[in-house]
């Protein structure tokens, strides 16, 4: 009798270790640890260790340390790593719902587009995010015009060659512009050789890559913005402990809000940074060139509807959604001020 109490009492002590051991996860990421992308997960890291109460701990591989860009999906589903991050609009065709937000919407900020996207992916439970778990999605600020001559109309960019990545090659090309594809790393040097007179990306690069130093203008267009999404291995999540899986997902659209706040409030910084280090100009467009470059890229819009309606999705109604949260989402930052 004693000897089936002792190794009774030995069982829960040993079950109850397990369930209190500490969960550690690896969380790969692409961008350098300085960017807005690894920012928010150092965030995501931190909130669900002290969520947790120290029960899991998460090491962080920023830079492409771990994985890269175009494998980081592969390498979450296979276990290189149990989490990544990565951006949709870098494998064009392979995310058709996301993808709805790659297209011209006139996004103003991250915090309205972030929003939009994770509604849209929780709406749809596409089959795209089939074989992982989505843990939180965002995107970057509208991407603009960033030249070393200045762009004050459509007639400026006419034959302009710019660094462009993803979708934005298309949109450049529509706008009249010459798209050139190159590593970020490579841009100043075929800036200041002229190679390229410029870029097209978010404006919080001014300060985190010193592009502000080659690029003394920005025009303001609010062109696409990138989608990107955090997932986890789906063998991990479903290992890991009922209250731990809830601490993940009750922060999972927070995340996404909290992003989209923080890289707005850096844009604002990197063009304070820039004017002062450089004397950095802003260009608005005027009002009738935004109304030009919305009729130049609808064509797009188009085509994506067509496109991923031949694939069974309803593409209409995919962009009247996206169209329909924006609004929700502007009208709600309009009543806050």
């Amino acid at each position: 009798m004693k000897l089936r109490l002792a190794l009774a009492i030995s069982f829960l002590l040993v079950t109850a270790g397990i369930a209190n051991a500490a969960v550690t996860l690896n969380y790969a990421n692409f961008p350098p640890a300085a960017t807005f992308p690894s920012i928010q997960m150092e965030r995501w890291a931190k909130e669900v260790e002290k969520r947790t109460g120290g029960k899991v701990k998460i090491k962080t591989f920023p830079g492409g340390t771990l994985l890269g860009a175009k494998n980081m999906l592969e390498g979450v589903t296979s276990g290189t790593a149990d989490m990544g991050n990565f951006a949709m609009s870098y494998q064009p065709g392979r995310f058709p719902v996301s993808e709805a937000l790659d297209l011209y919407h006139g996004f103003t900020s991250a915090k309205v587009a972030s929003q939009v996207l994770f509604d849209l992916v929780q709406k749809y439970q596409p089959r795209e995010f089939a074989k992982v778990k989505v843990i939180t999605l965002f995107t970057c600020p509208p991407t603009n015009f960033m030249t070393s001559k200045p762009v004050r109309s459509l007639k400026d960019l006419k034959g302009m060659e710019l660094r462009v990545a993803g979708t934005s090659s298309e949109v450049l090309k529509r706008l009249g512009g010459v798209p050139v594809a190159m590593p970020q790393s490579e841009t100043p040097e075929a800036i200041q050789k002229g190679v390229v007179k410029g870029m097209i990306s978010s404006l919080e690069i001014l300060q985190d890559f010193k592009f502000a130093a080659y690029t003394p203008y920005a025009t303001i267009a609010n062109l696409p913005v990138v989608s990107f999404a955090v997932v986890m291995n789906k063998a991990k999540w479903d290992s890991l402990p009922v209250d731990v899986k809830k601490v993940i997902d009750d922060l999972s659209r927070e995340q996404a809000l909290w992003t989209g706040e923080y890289v707005d409030r850096h844009v604002q910084e990197a063009l304070a940074w820039s004017a002062k280090e450089y004397k950095h100009q802003v260009i608005q467009l005027p009002a009738p060139e935004q109304k030009q470059i919305a009729a130049l890229l609808a064509p797009m819009t188009e085509a994506y509807i067509k496109k991923v309606s031949a694939q069974g999705l309803n593409g209409r109604q995919i962009i009247a959604d996206v169209q329909a949260l924006k609004a929700k989402y502007e009208k709600q930052g309009r009543k806050k001020k």
